[in-house]
């Protein structure tokens, strides 16, 4: 697995752009297969069912994970999200443990970020009850849960996560 991202995006279709970078630095493909999209949205080569990829954009910055099997990334703004929503998204589990945190904002969209990456992997999308997606705390390093593994990101003023069949790397590759 490896994971590339950007910054200073001004239109969404620079995702895809990276998209193309990120192939042709790891795959070594000279230009992209052609696309399609899954019944619930998610981005795949039908020429191409070897290689796996996922693509996330927030604000100026873009993320795209490539693998050999199902991978999901995603990458948030950190933001004050509406009050009421860690209640309808969390497990009570979960929202214990955000009490424990020092900054609510910044691990509810860790949190966040790691639910969307694990939907986009299996690429239900959120279809189903939000409370019931199943991840890990966030962590310094990769961890497993249900046999995927998982990595969260941050920067100054984002947060990511990658879930995949494969350890995640510990760094992002940035491109401009």
């Amino acid at each position: 697995m490896v994971i590339y991202g950007t910054e200073h995006l001004t239109a969404r279709s620079q995702a895809r752009e990276l998209l193309a970078l990120a192939a042709m630095e790891h795959w070594g493909l000279s230009s992209l297969p052609e696309l399609a999209r899954e019944e619930r949205g998610k981005p795949f080569f039908p020429q191409r069912p070897d290689l796996h990829f996922n693509l996330s954009h927030s604000g100026n910055l873009a993320l795209c994970a490539l693998d050999s099997r199902p991978v999901g990334v995603d990458i948030q703004m950190v933001k004050a999200w509406r009050p009421a929503l860690p209640r309808r998204v969390c497990s009570p589990e979960e929202l214990d443990w955000l009490e424990g945190q020092p900054d609510l904002w910044s691990a509810f969209t860790l949190l966040w970020a790691l639910k969307e990456s694990r939907v986009k992997e299996s690429g239900q999308g959120l279809s189903t009850l939000l409370q019931s997606i199943q991840v890990p705390f966030p962590a310094a390093t990769p961890t497993q849960l249900d046999g995927l593994w998982f990595c969260t990101y941050t920067g100054s003023s984002w947060a990511a996560a990658v879930c995949g069949h494969c350890q995640p790397p510990e760094k992002i590759i940035w491109r401009t």
